[in-house]
């Protein structure tokens, strides 16, 4: 009888074990694997041609998928949460994003975290969401998130995601081309993570050029920034082979770096750096290129706890870098509170030289 019962237990161990084993053979087979480049599809593209001297307007807005308002925390940044606390706080915050983007009225926006069908924004699709109420924009969409369950945490697993990067625009264009990033984490942990890349979308201007936005979500928790030095190579070599058919560059989205020409220790807080957030590298090579951020405004927040104003690190990682045949304007980081989101928007004002 004890040989038996021991024998009942170890199969009853044994359980978890292949459910585990299952599970990690099922996300290898089916994990997303995207070509370095995809050409995409836009929908109503039916905008205006870009003018040199005109000015135009560009935002960049990671909307943290409409889950990461202020009162929620995120696993990955020390928190325990994935998701905001109900499908309603999701609509409600994907609505007053959809209301500031409105109001922002800007030509072009580059969006990142956006979701079309996700356990973690209740399966609500965000792009067409967003499409509804901004019918004036052509809107493009490319994947780099794509995993069938994310099994943590434990208690409140993020689930199946479907997301990725949404560029809108009021501006006819030509292309628009997906590029993967290079940088992987080590199996099994890849299979859950992001399939970093880049929207490089193209515009003619009426002096017979080019304008070339790309709309980027760079690494953040790769330890010590290998991956994001890797895809900072990537983009580098991107841009050189950019500027040599004189082309117009304009680089906007989330670089998960302190960027340049800001500081932290600007905006008020009782927490420390934390170990995900580096300096932007000087190693960094873009002859002439300037960054378009607004140093007095931050635009991410930490997620290890909810939103409490003065508590919470700040820094500033959204913003644009554009080329020297660009003037800067303006530019302007929209302070909401972090009320919707877990970063803040960042407006330029431009002009083609």
């Amino acid at each position: 009888m004890i040989k038996r019962s021991l024998k009942i237990v170890g199969w009853i161990a044994l359980i978890p074990v292949l459910i585990c084993t299952l599970f990690l053979i099922y996300v290898t087979v089916v994990d997303y694997k995207p070509p370095v480049q995809v050409q995409l599809d836009t929908d109503n593209n039916k905008g205006n041609e870009l003018k040199q001297g005109e000015p135009f307007t560009a935002t960049t807005f990671n909307i943290g998928y409409a889950g990461l308002d202020q009162g929620q925390d995120f696993f990955m940044d020390g928190g325990t949460m994935s998701r905001s606390s109900s499908k309603l706080q999701t609509k409600e915050n994907l609505s007053s994003i959809a209301a500031i983007l409105k109001e922002t009225r800007s030509n072009l926006y580059v969006l990142q975290e956006v979701d079309i069908n996700s356990s973690r924004s209740d399966h609500i699709n965000e792009v067409d969401e967003l499409a509804n109420l901004l019918p004036e924009y052509s809107q493009t969409f490319a994947l780099n998130y794509k995993v069938p369950w994310v099994p943590v945490p434990v208690l409140h697993p993020m689930g199946s995601v479907h997301s990725g990067l949404l560029t809108l625009s009021t501006f006819q264009s030509t292309s628009h081309t997906r590029f993967d990033l290079p940088g992987k984490e080590s199996w099994p942990v890849q299979q859950m993570e992001l399939d970093r890349a880049f929207i490089a979308s193209r515009f003619p201007v009426d002096n017979g050029k080019e304008l070339v936005l790309i709309n980027l979500h760079l690494s953040a928790f790769d330890k010590g920034g290998e991956i994001r030095k890797q895809q900072l190579d990537f983009l580098e070599n991107y841009i050189s082979q950019e500027i040599e058919k004189g082309s117009y560059l304009m680089i906007g989205g989330d670089w998960n770096h302190s960027l340049p020409g800001t500081d932290p220790k600007n905006f008020k807080s009782q927490q420390e750096w934390p170990e995900w957030l580096q300096s932007f590298p000087d190693s960094f090579s873009a002859e002439g290129f300037q960054w378009a951020n607004d140093p007095t405004t931050p635009s991410v927040r930490t997620l290890d706890i909810p939103y409490e104003k003065d508590v919470n690190f700040l820094a500033v990682i959204d913003g644009f870098l554009v080329s020297p045949n660009i003037e800067i304007v303006s530019v302007k980081g929209h302070d909401l509170s972090f009320e919707n989101s877990d970063h803040n928007p960042v407006t330029g004002n431009f002009i083609l030289k």
